[in-house]
C-alpha cells in the first residue's frame, strides 16, 4: 500500500531498483493539503518511493540523447507505451540520428511508423529532424519556447523533452500529471483548471533531478489510471476520445497503409475494393492529401514525397 511513510532521502538514488517490476499496487488517499509544505514533502516522498520500488524500464529512459528523446516524445502523443515499447527500437534501427531521418524519403518513414497511428506526427517528426539539421547545426534545441515553434511539439511535449532529455526543472501538465494531482489534491472538487493545478506541479517538483521525478510521476499517474475512476473526468479540459473502431482515422491508416504497400492505385478502385462509402472515402483522401501523407496524379494515388 502506498501510504506518506517516514522520511526518506530525496535523491536521483530514488530511481528504480527493479526496473522490470512495474507492479499495480494501492494508490495513495488523496489526503494531501494545498498550500501545506508538510503535505508537499509527503507527496513528494510518495511519488519517488513508488518509482523506486515500481519504475518501468523503458528503452527511452536509458538514455539522454536529444534525438532519441524526441523520438519517444512524439511517439508517446496518444499512442498506448506498449506499441511504443515496440515500435521505437525499430525507428532507432531505421533511423539513428537527425541525419538519417532528415535525409529519408518520406515513404520509408512513413513505412517505419505504420502501427503507431496518427500518421502526420511521422511527417512532423521527420520535419523536425530537417530543420535542426539546416538551422541548429544537428542539434537539439535545449528551451521550451524554441521547441514548440517545431512542427508537431506542443508546450507538454516541449517541456517534457527538456525534462527527459536536458534534466530542466521545466513545469508542465500532461495527462498522467492531471490525474495524479486532481486525485491527490483536489478531492471531491469539479471542473479543475489547469491554472489552479499548475503552481503545485511547480511547487512539488523535485528540483535536484527533473528527469527521475517525471518518470516517477508518469508511472505512479499509470498505475493509478488502473485503481480509481480517471480523476480527468473532474478536469475542465477533459475531452472524451472517440471510439476508433469504424472512425475516419481508422480508415485513413487503412488507406495509407494500402498506398505504402501498393503505390499507383487508382482512387476510384482504391474506394471500392475497401468497401468505402465514396462520398467518405474521397474525403478522407483528400484530407490525407492536405496533409502530404500521400499524393494524386491523375486519379492514381502515390505515397506522399
Amino acid at each position: 500500500m502506498i501510504n506518506s511513510p517516514a522520511i526518506v532521502k530525496e535523491s536521483s538514488d530514488c530511481m528504480p531498483v527493479r526496473p522490470d517490476c512495474h507492479k499495480i499496487v494501492e494508490p495513495a488517499a488523496p489526503v494531501f493539503a494545498r498550500d501545506d509544505p508538510v503535505s508537499v514533502r509527503r507527496f513528494r516522498k510518495m511519488i519517488l518511493d513508488y518509482y523506486r520500488d515500481h519504475g518501468r524500464d523503458l528503452a527511452w529512459r536509458r538514455t539522454t540523447d536529444p534525438y532519441h528523446i524526441l523520438v519517444s516524445e512524439i511517439m508517446l502523443q496518444q499512442t498506448q507505451v506498449d506499441r511504443v515499447i515496440q515500435r521505437y527500437p525499430v525507428f532507432i534501427a531505421t533511423f539513428p540520428d537527425f541525419r538519417s531521418l532528415a535525409d529519408a524519403p518520406l515513404p520509408d518513414v512513413l513505412a517505419a511508423w505504420q502501427g503507431m497511428g496518427y500518421n502526420r506526427r511521422a511527417i512532423a517528426l521527420r520535419n523536425c529532424a530537417v530543420r535542426v539539421m539546416e538551422e541548429f547545426g544537428g542539434i537539439l534545441p535545449d528551451d521550451v519556447d524554441i521547441l514548440t515553434t517545431f512542427p508537431g511539439i506542443g508546450r507538454a511535449t516541449a517541456s517534457s523533452i527538456c525534462a527527459f532529455a536536458f534534466n530542466r526543472p521545466v513545469v508542465f501538465i500532461e495527462t498522467n500529471i492531471r490525474r495524479i494531482f486532481i486525485h491527490c489534491f483536489f478531492e471531491d472538487e469539479d471542473d479543475v483548471a489547469d491554472y489552479r493545478i499548475l503552481p503545485l506541479v511547480s511547487e512539488t517538483l523535485y528540483r535536484d533531478d527533473p528527469r527521475t521525478w517525471y518518470n516517477a510521476l508518469m508511472d505512479f499517474g499509470t498505475n493509478l489510471k488502473t485503481m480509481v475512476p480517471n480523476p480527468n473526468r473532474r478536469s475542465r479540459h477533459y475531452v472524451k476520445q472517440a471510439a476508433f473502431e469504424g472512425s475516419d482515422r481508422k480508415i485513413r491508416g487503412a488507406i495509407l497503409r494500402r498506398v505504402l504497400a501498393e503505390p499507383g492505385q487508382d482512387e476510384h478502385g482504391l474506394i471500392q475494393t475497401m468497401a468505402i462509402e465514396p462520398g467518405r472515402g474521397s474525403r478522407i483522401i483528400s484530407s490525407l492529401i492536405a496533409e502530404g501523407l500521400i499524393m494524386r496524379e491523375n486519379r492514381i494515388i502515390y505515397p506522399g514525397q
